[in-house]
């Protein structure tokens, strides 16, 4: 290439960024335009590791403007989170570059999308990676997109790798995309959070010689990293009541479950303070205006879960703070580097509790693919004549739906099955488990959890730590943390605000709800129920002391159901709370006697707690329902179907008396509450008006 035609590229890229910043003064940073000229000179592949707000979507926006006045057809941005989605769409207009989205919020805008597309009216096409393997999708559109496509964007690239933080298996699909582009399409994976091993995953990934990698360093001067180490839930909600509102700016309050930003942004709220939850079960249309009110700071915090990630764009964020640790440094730096991207000073603290580990043991168990499965799977499909859908699937396999999704997405990358217009099918490539494979993975997330834990207790700097889990060379001392500062947080809280966190983590009862609908495939099972449970067969809407995940009474029921813990009557500070809920309750009508349900596991603590709440209660208890000899006790792995057909004609009343009025059903945990509703349909057909299950704990 000529140095004019160097030079002319130069320029067009400048103004292009002036005009996506809008700023005549902009100036590329240091590897900005080397990307740019290796994409839209080069048309090479390229991977860029830098840090949150150093202005990776202006490489590939400014790339795209180039190549598309050039000639070249649409960029495909495939992007993990459709809140990074709005934010990327939004950032291309401002660079005149049209981009549009396909994902599950705005199906009723697809037939618009895909006509533009086809007019070529469309620069950027935003698309998951699981968009990528809809049946539509893939066979009919992805095979002409992919003979025009002008260049393709991998965000978050990290997730492409076995080795990065998050496990997303379609992203392991994106190398057989990349691998059917022609070698004169350029393509781009960015991310913020990449060590060695990392990067040269995502490079052989890229499929091509002389990947162009730009690696900057990952210090954020902006950021001061603190950790404050409390005694408890109780300890830690009392300090974020006293000293939310002295962090500066708005910012984002990160949890490890949903229950806990649920419940930590109630309790904030009731205090005073201007907070929303937002978690993955939160309402897309609930989601998007949680979002817009932070970025106009119309509230304090956003309590999220990690549903509030990769890519959200607030530029003037002042803190992130995290109630509990995230499972690894890679996962903890993505995460803060929300804050402080155009602001000198933003705080970032960590509040880690000690309850961390299980759930990090939880969730890193939850996405593991398990053999034993993956060959009930293979071999339900490939007896099959027909494609199956994942529901129909999962009447015939006993797994339930969320690890039967991930595992069917995994066989699916792997080759095994197939995802057809009808469902799934057996594609009868041979299929091994990779026991190997997966073992190195789960070796490595515990060791990342120890760096976790390292990150904690650690005497030196946090950014020079961080940075150099993330294996970046550049790492000093950043002279701001509390390690090289002095800590700048004070630990200490009122005696009016502790007991106030007391009070609203003491707070007891959460609903039950009723099942009112008979799964699907209980046909299969030889089981004759099906379609809605008659109203007078249906439980009530049952209580739960408190769900195990709970940030008040689960730490004590975690401890009660913990793996070997010992069968016991249940302790009187956990007895006292249930006869809370049970006069909480504004039952319709008070229940005029008390069953119990068998267990296998912990006898003694039902045993102890129904005559417990009878005792209190002046209420006759009549028993426990009777079951056959080795009665299955409804697995927790197993999915709806499966669960009521073994739990199908399984109880037994006779030899209760089972009264006329309403009755209070007690049981030590409700996971499914097929358990629970099966029951209830025994006393309903027995004679009972009415079954109030109480549980005293709720899985979740």
């Amino acid at each position: 290439m000529t140095a004019d035609a160097t030079t002319d590229i130069r320029e067009a890229a400048l103004a292009a960024l002036r005009q996506l910043v809008g700023r005549e003064d902009a100036r590329f940073h240091d590897g900005q335009y080397e990307a740019i000229e290796a994409l839209v000179a080069g048309r090479r592949r390229a991977l860029v590791v830098q840090r949150t707000g150093w202005g990776k979507s202006a490489v590939y926006f400014v790339a795209t403007r180039l190549l598309r006045d050039g000639g070249a057809g649409p960029t495909v941005l495939v992007s993990p989170l459709i809140a990074l989605m709005r934010d990327q769409i939004a950032a291309a207009g401002r660079a005149g570059v049209r981009a549009v989205a396909i994902n599950s919020t705005n199906a009723h805008e697809w037939t618009e999308v895909l006509a533009r597309l086809d007019a070529d009216e469309v620069d950027v096409l935003l698309v998951s990676p699981e968009r990528l393997n809809n049946p539509s999708f893939r066979d009919e559109r992805l095979p002409a997109l992919v003979r025009r496509v002008g260049m393709l964007v991998v965000d978050e690239a990290h997730c492409i790798s076995d080795w990065g933080h998050d496990f997303r298996p379609d992203y392991r699909r994106l190398r057989d995309l990349i691998a059917q582009m022609p070698p004169s399409v350029p393509v781009l994976a960015t991310t913020a959070t990449a060590n060695s091993r990392v990067v040269a995953d995502v490079v052989d990934q890229l499929g091509a010689e002389g990947v162009t990698t730009i690696r900057g360093p990952l210090a954020r001067s902006s950021l001061r990293l603190g950790v404050l180490r409390l005694p408890d839930a109780t300890a830690r909600l009392a300090w974020l009541l006293s000293h939310l509102d002295e962090l500066p700016g708005s910012g984002i309050v990160y949890t490890l479950t949903v229950s806990a930003a649920v419940d930590t942004a109630r309790l904030l709220r009731e205090q005073g303070h201007e907070v929303r939850a937002y978690t993955g079960q939160s309402d897309a249309d609930e989601r998007e205006e949680s979002e817009g009110m932070l970025k106009r700071n119309e509230v304090k915090a956003l309590v999220a879960t990690s549903a509030l990630g990769m890519g959200f764009d607030k530029p003037d964020l002042g803190f992130v703070l995290h109630l509990g640790a995230p499972s690894s440094p890679v996962a903890y730096y993505q995460q803060v580097g929300r804050a402080g991207r155009a602001t000198e000073s933003a705080d970032v603290l960590l509040l880690p509790g000690p309850e961390d580990r299980d759930i990090w043991h939880y969730f890193a168990t939850a996405s593991m693919p398990d053999e034993e499965r993956a060959e009930r799977v293979l071999s339900a499909l490939g007896a099959s004549d027909r494609p199956l859908s994942t529901a129909a699937l999962e009447a015939v396999v006993d797994i339930r739906r969320t690890p039967l999704e991930l595992l069917l997405k995994v066989l699916d990358v792997d080759g095994a099955v197939r995802r057809e217009k009808g469902g799934w099918i057996a594609t009868g490539e041979p299929w091994t488990y990779d026991a190997e494979r997966y073992g190195r993975i789960a070796a490595e997330r515990r060791a990342e959890q120890d760096h976790m834990l390292e990150y904690e207790t650690t005497t030196a700097c946090r950014m020079e730590f961080l940075q150099r889990r993330l294996d970046d060379d550049t790492a000093v001392p950043c002279g701001r943390c509390d390690n090289c500062a002095g800590p700048w947080i004070s630990a200490e809280v009122g005696q009016r605000v502790s007991e106030s966190a007391a009070s609203a983590l003491d707070r007891v009862g959460v609903p039950v709800e009723a099942r009112r609908q008979w799964p699907s495939g209980l046909d299969r099972l030889g089981v004759p129920l099906k379609g809605r449970i008659p109203a007078e067969e249906q439980a009530s809407e049952g209580r739960a002391l408190a769900r195990l995940t709970d940030l008040g009474w689960g730490g004590p029921l975690r401890e009660l159901f913990a793996a070997g813990a010992p069968d016991q009557a249940v302790p009187r500070r956990l007895l006292d709370a249930c006869v809370r809920v049970l006069a909480d309750w504004g039952w319709q009508e008070r229940p005029v006697a008390v069953v119990s349900l068998p267990s296998r596991t912990r006898p003694q603590l039902v045993a102890s707690l129904a005559n417990g709440i009878a005792s209190i209660g002046r209420l006759p208890y009549i028993g426990e329902l009777a079951g056959e000899p080795g009665a299955p006790a409804g697995r927790p792995s197993g999915n709806s179907a499966f669960r009521v057909a073994e739990l199908h004609d399984r109880f037994s009343v006779a030899g209760l008396d089972v009264p006329a009025g309403p009755v209070l059903l007690v049981d030590d945990l409700a996971d499914s509450r097929w358990t629970l509703t099966v029951a209830a349909r025994d006393l309903r057909r027995a004679g009972a008006a009415s079954v109030l299950p109480f549980v005293l704990a709720l899985r979740g």
